[in-house]
């Protein structure tokens, strides 16, 4: 108890008594206190009239605003007035220990805790084993985070509450713009962006300086596919996931597709297909992890069932059932259906219904024996088709159902694929990323320039991401992993020695191998993409050693096959620690074999990371820079990627990075030549900031030799003109040449040029100048690749 008030503590948990429930501590200390003495007579009457307070204190389910708001007043005076008695008489306050003492109960004697039941039973609350909670809880969260519990922004009175510092600090022209975190979880996301933007611009009127960009603002939307953000929102764009994924598709090689899908199948032992596996992560979600809200939602949808005399016999069960299959196979992270201010008129998208249609059809494949007619129910209550004869309360029922609907669907598609299906699911592990899909193999040049020209078009400022806070491997990682896709053959060969190097350090667990075939091939693209270029001593490849131990458990409990947050398997993971532990030893065969296999994917791998720097600083959108990524950035998931940044060392790099050097190409292992190559161009995007925000985008073709391994393209505005070459998939480049640079590397190879981009240009980061004299002959690789494998061309 303090200051009139008491709590209930579990370890680091402190929760409230109710004020009217805590009567019952109070009755107790009145027996316990003396009569014989004036004092004690005087502290009896006020403790009496404390507890005659508390008995006429409103009900906390109270509706009434005058009842809450005398509620309100008159507790906080009933907790100052037993403060002060407790504080002023010190036997009192000795009284009140021992009562309190006596309702914690005593270990051993469980009749000694029957008190504390009764009051923790008259709390507004009811405190349950946290393992239940998905089976139980009755309030949205954030994903399934019990601590994290959703609050209704879509109130106003809560939207004030909620952004007032973010306001404050807008008006103080501290803050610029705002990144919407989450988007998904929203009721009504278009209507919050309306909301925000209005009272973000008035904010900003007030600024202390005028911002360019009125209420610049960007949601964390994950987008399917070939979905698109909603043009009606009032958003600059997205936080960037989409490009990032865009991007890394670019440097992958999709013509190894099948043979990498032949190398999943024989060496991780795995023959299911990705949508198979997506589908079966968010089943496992929604009854593991988030089966309150399913069930919350199907017994709203059991009461919508029974308005009608066609769908009145469909059970909870059966309809819950349906539910859930629908939910597991929507196509998208949610649809975005909303009505007017009255709630009569439903905003259907094209592209909402086409995703519900979809999803049903899907859910009615999958399960032909439950009822067609269940599933005709959900659709057409999703889409609005209303039976005749509704009351207006009715369809308001239906109106509300479908919101929540909305609202359940993206975090078990989050949770079931992102944090599921990716740990289940890798073929090629740097196609696991958020808002990826590991099915879909590569990017070609077409679609890259194509969704460039339509980012210009519709989203000119939607950031552009490589890394962020919540990717599953930093930028660099998945750069190396990229190359794999350009030596399957070899990567198989790789593996399979590996695998038999290997096979005795293996643990046994319940008379299996530890880990098994689809967990050890995750290890050995790990170790791949994130082996720092040199570990200068032991102590280095302990601490080494230990990120992937702790890695690979996160990776295990995510994918839920053989361990997982709620019911850790530690014998299991032990044994996979104790794995890595054995093939990461010093002298071992097997690190011997992955330093021989190493330096080829670290330096193509490395070419790749600065081609995806040159195109996210020169293509259309702001490019996004997660912290510590100007230096090689070989981190794996939270908390990997949370460590505090060596800024000093950057900072101390940054001034010895003047001109080039091929001497940062050949030893690229201090991080010099991509802090180059980001800081040049990022001056240089700052030099010429109105043609890269406005500029046209013009993609130029290659041809020669070489043209696959060639992204080029021009950004023009009010006469300014600068031509973006880079290069990629470098191990084939590298099969022939120390360095993918020159004319023994790219021979024939030219970037084709329209003739009004002829003229003389300088490559911002050489300093070497070219000129395009002809405009059949276009742009030699030979002279533009001289010295490195990209270009940012200035016509001068």
């Amino acid at each position: 108890h303090h200051d009139g008030s008491f709590f209930v503590h579990y370890y680091e948990t402190r929760l409230l008594i109710a004020p009217r429930s805590a009567s019952a501590i109070l009755k107790a200390l009145l027996e316990s206190l003396p009569l014989k003495t004036e004092t004690a007579q005087t502290q009896r009457a006020e403790l009496e009239s404390i507890l005659i307070a508390l008995e006429h204190l409103p009900p906390r389910h109270e509706l009434d605003p005058e009842q809450v708001k005398q509620r309100r007043r008159e507790k906080e005076i009933i907790k100052r007035r037993l403060a002060a008695l407790v504080g002023t008489h010190h036997e009192v306050k000795l009284a009140l220990e021992q009562v309190v003492h006596e309702f914690n109960g005593v270990k051993g004697e469980p009749r000694s805790f029957d008190r504390l039941e009764e009051l923790l039973a008259d709390q507004a609350y009811r405190l349950s084993f946290w393992r239940v909670a998905a089976d139980e809880i009755n309030y949205r969260r954030f994903f399934d985070v019990n601590e994290l519990a959703a609050i209704r922004v879509e109130e106003a009175k809560v939207f004030t509450a909620v952004h007032r510092l973010v306001f404050d600090l807008l008006r103080a022209g501290i803050v610029t713009g705002l990144r919407i975190d989450h988007i998904d979880g929203l009721l009504d996301p278009a209507r919050y962006l309306e909301h925000l933007c209005r009272v973000c611009q008035r904010a900003q009127k007030g600024a202390a300086q005028p911002q360019p960009l009125q209420c610049y603002v960007v949601v964390e939307k994950i987008l399917s596919r070939d979905e698109r953000l909603r043009p009606d929102w009032a958003a600059q764009g997205t936080t960037g996931y989409e490009f990032l994924n865009l991007l890394n598709g670019l440097l992958v090689e999709s013509q190894s597709q099948t043979a990498f899908r032949q190398i999943w199948r024989r060496l991780a032992g795995v023959n299911t297909d990705f949508e198979d596996v997506a589908y079966e992560g968010k089943k496992l979600i929604l009854h593991a992890a988030m089966s309150g809200e399913l069930h919350v939602l199907a017994r709203k949808l059991e009461r919508l069932a029974e308005q009608h005399r066609y769908s009145r016999d469909f059970t909870l069960n059966s309809l819950q059932e349906a539910l859930g299959e629908v939910i597991a196979c929507f196509p998208v992270y949610r649809s975005y259906m909303r009505f007017g201010k009255n709630e009569a008129q439903p905003d259907i998208n094209a592209e909402d219904r086409r995703s519900i249609q979809l999803a049903v059809r899907r859910a009615q494949l999958r399960n032909p024996s439950l009822s067609q007619t269940i599933f005709a129910f959900i659709r057409s209550l999703l889409l609005f088709e209303e039976p005749d004869g509704l009351a207006a309360e009715q369809q308001k029922e239906r109106r509300k159902f479908v919101l929540r609907f909305q609202q359940l669907t993206g975090p078990v598609t989050a949770k079931g694929v992102e944090d599921t299906a990716f740990y289940r699911y890798y073929p090629l592990a740097s196609l696991c990323e958020v808002g990826g899909h590991p099915a879909r193999f590569g990017t070609s040049i077409a679609a890259f320039h194509e969704a460039n020209q339509q980012r210009l078009k519709n989203w000119p400022h939607t950031l552009l991401a490589t890394s962020t806070h919540d990717t599953k491997r930093g930028e660099d990682v998945r750069a190396r992993l990229n190359v794999l896709s350009e030596i399957p053959a070899r990567w198989s060969k790789a593996v399979q020695q590996w695998q038999r190097l290997n096979r005795k350090l293996k643990p046994v667990v319940d008379d299996a191998p530890v880990p098994d075939a689809r967990e050890e091939y995750l290890l050995y693209q790990t170790l791949i993409g994130s082996l720092p270029f040199h570990l200068e001593d032991e102590t280095a490849l302990q601490a080494y050693v230990q990120r992937m131990q702790d890695y690979l458990v996160k990776a295990l409990r995510e994918a839920k096959l053989h361990s997982s947050w709620l019911n850790p398997n530690e014998e299991y993971e032990q044994a996979v620690r104790d794995f890595i532990a054995r093939i990461l030893s010093a002298n071992t065969p097997f690190l011997a074999a992955l330093r021989e296999f190493h330096p080829l994917i670290a330096r193509a791998g490395a070419f790749n990371s600065l081609a995806q720097t040159l195109l996210k600083i020169t293509v259309p959108g702001v490019p996004d820079f997660y912290q510590g990524t100007e230096l090689w950035d070989l981190s794996l998931v939270d908390p990997d990627n949370r460590q505090p940044v060596d800024y000093a060392t950057r900072q101390r790099l940054f001034a010895e990075v003047g001109e080039f050097t091929e001497e940062w190409l050949r030893h690229p292992a201090d991080g010099k030549i991509k802090l180059f190559t980001t800081s040049r161009a990022l001056a240089f995007r700052r030099d010429h900031g109105v043609l890269f925000e406005r500029g046209e985008y013009l993609p130029l073709p290659s041809t020669g030799a070489r043209a696959h391994h060639v992204v080029s393209f021009a950004r023009r505005y009010a006469g300014q003109t600068v031509i973006v070459v880079a290069a990629r998939f470098f191990a084939a480049l590298l099969a022939e040449s120390d360095l993918p640079i020159g004319a023994p590397v790219w021979g024939d190879t030219r970037v084709q040029t329209p003739a009004d981009l002829s003229g003389c240009y300088r490559d911002a980061f050489t300093g070497t100048q070219v000129c395009i004299n002809n405009s059949t002959e276009g742009l030699p690789l030979a002279a533009v690749g001289e010295r490195l494998p990209l270009a940012l061309l200035e016509r001068v």
